[in-house]
């Protein structure tokens, strides 16, 4: 017996590296660490113009985040003061963490689509209509809607979100100082850029285009190797079509992207084609649940479809969260009829 070829390591995987590229006119890519699951780095993008930069995502809210950060900017050549942007694309700590940071000993502008917002904060984005507040998030340590169990937080973690949460400040959360809407646009790089709003792995996901040089800033809506995480925690009842919409979106007009800078892993081309492949990596999921439930021949929970979506080592919260959005998908779609059995959500496969 041989032993089994090692997993080839996928690019969003990579430990951080202090490596400096151009990977666009004026665009440098750095990498802060982030060791949370499945993702060993963040891109922090480096946008150069007459102003100063704008940077892109600056990482957790950690010690070792913030000293890369600083130690990647010095080696720039741009002192804090600087900074005249901090663009965050979403509402993930990974993203925003070291945002408010930066504002606080730069004075930079915090830019977020216009209904960014964290579990933390009580507050809701201004001017936000009944529909757009469908869209805001639930926490993921409450118990959730499928009957399954809540997160596994340590104790200690669960102390500090509380008090996070009542006092946000204390969590570094940002307050965003410019708000976008749809097709707003910024100068950055000495280009104008433009706002996509693509909901679908968080309400607020924010992508920016740059026409002119065909340059997608593509956080985590369209990454190079794995799909961003689909949430049932969310109070839309459709999550998943909301990330095919904003797939289809961005390959409404791939052919005018020249490269992605993603928020984890490699730059990348041909946009179009990982759209489609995304898209069918998802078709396959949901057509696994049909399957699933044909040879069950039963109602089953989400927990239980979970474990045959998803392999042992990913089993837990997260993917219970993700079976739940694709089973809803299914039962709005009229594929799926679905039980509540003593609280606890059952689906099964329509005759």
């Amino acid at each position: 017996m041989t032993d089994a070829a090692p997993r080839p390591v996928k690019s969003e995987q990579l430990q951080a590296t202090d490596e400096i590229v151009e990977v666009a006119p004026g665009v440098l890519r750095t990498q802060l660490p982030a060791n949370i699951t499945g993702l060993g780095h963040v891109n922090m993008y480096v946008m150069e113009d007459e102003r100063g930069v704008a940077v892109v995502d600056p990482g957790l809210p950690t010690k070792e985040s913030w000293t890369a950060l600083t130690e990647r900017l010095s080696r720039i050549g741009v002192p804090m003061k600087r900074v005249h942007s901090v663009i965050v694309t979403h509402s993930h700590p990974d993203h925003y963490g070291g945002a408010a940071r930066l504002r606080a000993e730069s004075g930079a502008d915090i830019i977020t689509h216009r209904l960014f917002r964290t579990f933390y904060d009580p507050t809701e984005p201004p001017d936000v209509d009944a529909e757009e507040l469908a869209l805001m998030m639930r926490s993921p340590f409450d118990a959730p809607p499928w009957g399954g169990p809540a997160m596994d937080v340590p104790w200690q973690r669960r102390v500090r979100l509380a008090v996070g949460r009542k006092f946000p400040k204390l969590m570094r959360v940002p307050t965003p100082s410019v708000r976008l809407n749809e097709t707003d646009r910024m100068k950055f790089a000495r280009r104008d850029w433009m706002a996509v709003h693509t909901p679908g792995h968080t309400h607020d996901h924010l992508c920016l285009f740059d026409p002119e040089t065909g340059t997608l800033l593509s956080g985590d809506h369209v990454l190079p190797t794995i799909t961003p995480h689909i949430s049932g925690l969310t109070a839309h009842g459709d999550p998943l079509t909301l990330f095919f919409d904003s797939l289809d979106k961005i390959g409404n007009f791939a052919n005018q992207i020249s490269i992605a800078l993603p928020a984890h892993g490699t730059p990348f081309d041909n946009v179009g084609g990982r759209v489609q492949a995304i898209k069918e990596h998802h078709f396959e999921r949901l057509q696994k649940l049909r399957d699933t439930s044909a040879d069950l021949s039963r109602p089953a929970s989400v927990m239980e479809f979970a474990t045959h979506l998803f392999s042992p080592r990913a089993q837990g919260a997260m993917a219970d969260s993700e079976a739940f959005a694709h089973l809803e998908h299914l039962r709005i779609l009229g594929d799926f009829e679905r039980r509540d059995n003593s609280g606890v959500f059952e689906y099964v496969l329509k005759d």
